[in-house]
């Protein structure tokens, strides 16, 4: 898997290389928020989006949420994100 888009910590590496569900949804929260990293609507919606395909229907809610406040190229990028990252 190419690096992250934030340093973090060997154990948070490893559960999001390994498709932790509950990483997923952290990263999305952290990304949505601007809370240890940049804000970034693009990449939280790519992470709720892997939550929500790994069954976190909060991570649902939240990419929904967030979409409201994207244009629809950044919802694709952030889509082709997702599928790039699942592909990895």
């Amino acid at each position: 898997m190419a690096r992250l888009e934030m340093p973090m910590n060997v154990e948070m590496e490893s559960a999001i290389e390994s498709g932790s569900v509950d990483a997923l949804f952290e990263l999305g929260k952290m990304y949505a928020a601007g809370r240890e990293v940049g804000a970034n609507l693009v990449i939280a919606h790519k992470w709720f989006n892997l939550a929500a395909l790994k069954g976190n229907r909060a991570a649902l809610t939240y990419r929904k949420e967030i979409a409201s406040e994207m244009s629809k190229i950044e919802i694709s990028v952030a889509q082709k994100l997702a599928r790039e990252w699942l592909k990895k």
